[in-house]
């Protein structure tokens, strides 16, 4: 083959080949790990647990990234069940987070007292009315509520090493209550005619300790001071495309910060 070569061609590929002054350079590539990513579930099903478009769009573009992930759950009781066809709870059922979210998951999760940042180097929490329900209590208690401990441990954890945290939708809420100042975004301030129903956690963010930044549902914020990375999502009635969007926005960015 290299005989039909033009002669610079041929002192390419022979520089190229294994053995050549740049075979150790091409072996370093290839060796580059990837990012590991551990993204954290609250359950399955919007009303109860994460929001599911979310998290496959989160994965998405975490596969497209190149990144590596494990999911992982609290191993902990529903807050309630919700029937998601009539949208009311299902007062005789009980659930546990973790085996819900093993539903997103296609099996392959972990409790999230296993998750440590010496594996992994960010994490993105998925949004969905669980994380207000089983991830802490905000969706009932607001700016008073708690935090699971777990999550409250990796929330600190990743923090004090330096390492990206991605939050969307209502999850924004974990960050500004773990970590004071944290400058995070749900969207707009304003309802605006509905186009923005939850605006009003904005407010419950300052009230925690948060600096809330208005952005689009197509962008996200990165607190670089704090490495909190940050996108509304559904927060925003909008078309799914534009949610999509906005958390490969988020995901890019948490990637970036990774130095990966």
């Amino acid at each position: 083959m290299l005989a039909s070569c033009g002669p610079a061609l041929r002192t390419a590929l022979r520089r190229a080949a294994p053995g050549g002054p740049f075979a150790s350079f091409h072996c370093s590539a290839r060796r580059r790990r990837p990012a590991r990513v551990a993204v954290v579930l609250s359950g399955c099903g919007v009303y109860d647990g994460t929001e599911i478009h979310e998290a496959s769009a989160i994965l998405v573009h975490l596969s497209r990234g190149g990144a590596e992930v494990q999911m992982y759950a609290p191993d902990v009781p529903q807050m309630h069940v919700i029937d998601h066809s009539k949208g009311q709870p299902a007062e005789a059922e009980s659930r546990n987070v973790l085996v819900e979210s093993a539903r997103i998951a296609r099996g392959k999760i972990a409790s999230l007292a296993k998750l440590t940042t010496a594996d992994h180097d960010a994490v993105i929490f998925p949004g969905g009315f669980g994380a207000a329900k089983n991830l802490s209590t905000f969706a009932v208690d607001g700016k008073d509520c708690k935090v699971n401990r777990e999550v409250e441990r990796v929330l600190k954890d990743f923090h004090k090493a330096g390492k990206p945290i991605g939050l969307c939708c209502i999850s924004p809420v974990l960050a500004a209550k773990v970590l004071s100042g944290a400058e995070v975004t749900v969207g707009h301030e304003e309802e605006e005619g509905g186009k923005w129903p939850y605006a009003g956690t904005a407010g419950a963010i300052k009230e925690l300790g948060g600096k809330h930044c208005v952005k689009e549902v197509t962008e996200a914020h990165v607190d670089t001071k704090n490495k909190v990375v940050t996108t509304p999502a559904f927060m925003c009635e909008t078309e799914l495309h534009n949610i999509f969007d906005g958390i490969g926005a988020m995901v890019k960015n948490v990637l970036k910060l990774t130095g990966k």
